[in-house]
């Protein structure tokens, strides 16, 4: 993670609800003040915290799974999932126990994307709930479309990236579905992949998939220009309003109030979180960051920069 301050605490409070036992953050070159938030955390016993020096010429997200898969090795867990900050994983058919008991005999559980929008939202309000805020997005992934985020076996790879695990140390590694239905592992043999095959099988698992708010609103997708790209890359416009990423990404096909049962529970463990003094002290500052940053980038000038006009299909706008 980098600069992602604003949300962190609704991340780590979410997944903490599901059943983790331990929540891992590599960050690097944070500037909003999420390092020390984090740090602090971690004295909590709330999170695990690594921060890392990226090498020039390194994804600093493979960089990141490399030092966290050290530190699963190290302490003997069984299993991880990679997922970002703006990542939820959904779990409707009850808790992230029931679903490794459900899969118990995989290597491999590949975790369908489902992207949501921005529902309209132009200007986030810090303090909003991501996970109540977004609630439109595409009605289910797409066969042959859909990435995924993979729960996988830490004694069973040697490495990972973003995606998937890689490296195989067994032979013939086991790929299952949420649902307990059993794919190829020919992705797990490739350099880079996101996604499983049979498409129509893995794609349509029902008992979990991960929420991808890529697009939480117009200004955090614009300022994510100015924090840079998981992997690195330079000059790239996909964070620019109607750009290919942005087209993907921004889904409010219909309406998706998923979320709404676990918010309770969600608001009553951020609330005795932050009802530690410095948590709140901390938070707040990376709060401010946000707003103040927000209005130093996000100037006439960059905006329209960073907008693309929309394309058109036979002279009708796409």
């Amino acid at each position: 993670m980098r600069n992602e301050g604003l949300f962190l605490m609704e991340w780590l409070a979410f997944h903490a609800d599901l059943g983790f036992e331990q929540m891992i953050v590599v960050s690097n070159d944070c500037t909003d003040g999420s390092g020390a938030l984090l740090d602090h955390l971690a004295t909590r016993g709330i999170v695990q915290h690594i921060r890392q020096q990226v090498l020039p010429g390194t994804a600093p997200q493979d960089s990141g799974m490399d030092l966290a898969l050290a530190h699963a090795r190290e302490r003997g867990l069984t299993h991880l999932l990679h997922i970002d900050s703006d990542e939820f994983l959904y779990l409707p058919e009850g808790d992230l126990p029931a679903l490794i008991a459900r899969t118990a005999r995989a290597d491999v559980v590949p975790l369908p994307w489902r992207a949501f929008g921005d529902a309209g939202i132009r200007t986030w309000t810090p303090g909003d709930l991501v996970t109540e805020r977004n609630d439109r997005a595409e009605p289910a992934p797409v066969p042959g479309e859909a990435k995924f985020k993979c729960l996988f076996r830490v004694a069973s790879f040697a490495r990972a990236t973003d995606h998937n695990p890689q490296e195989p140390l067994v032979e013939d590694p086991l790929v299952l579905s949420p649902d307990g239905e059993e794919l190829e592992n020919a992705s797990l043999y490739q350099k880079k992949s996101a996604r499983f095959r049979p498409h129509e099988v893995a794609a349509q698992a029902r008992s979990a998939q991960v929420f991808h708010y890529a697009v939480r609103s117009e200004d955090c997708f614009l300022m994510k220009n100015e924090r840079g790209d998981g992997q690195g890359k330079q000059g790239e416009t996909k964070y620019h309003l109607n750009s290919a990423w942005h087209r993907q990404s921004n889904r409010n096909d219909v309406a998706a109030p998923q979320m709404a049962p676990r918010l309770p529970a969600l608001k009553a463990r951020l609330a005795d979180w932050r009802a530690d003094a410095e948590t709140a002290r901390l938070e707040g500052l990376c709060r401010e960051w946000f707003i103040n940053e927000r209005a130093r980038i996000l100037t006439p000038a960059t905006r329209a920069a960073w907008t693309r006009a929309p394309k058109t299909l036979g002279g009708v706008t796409a």
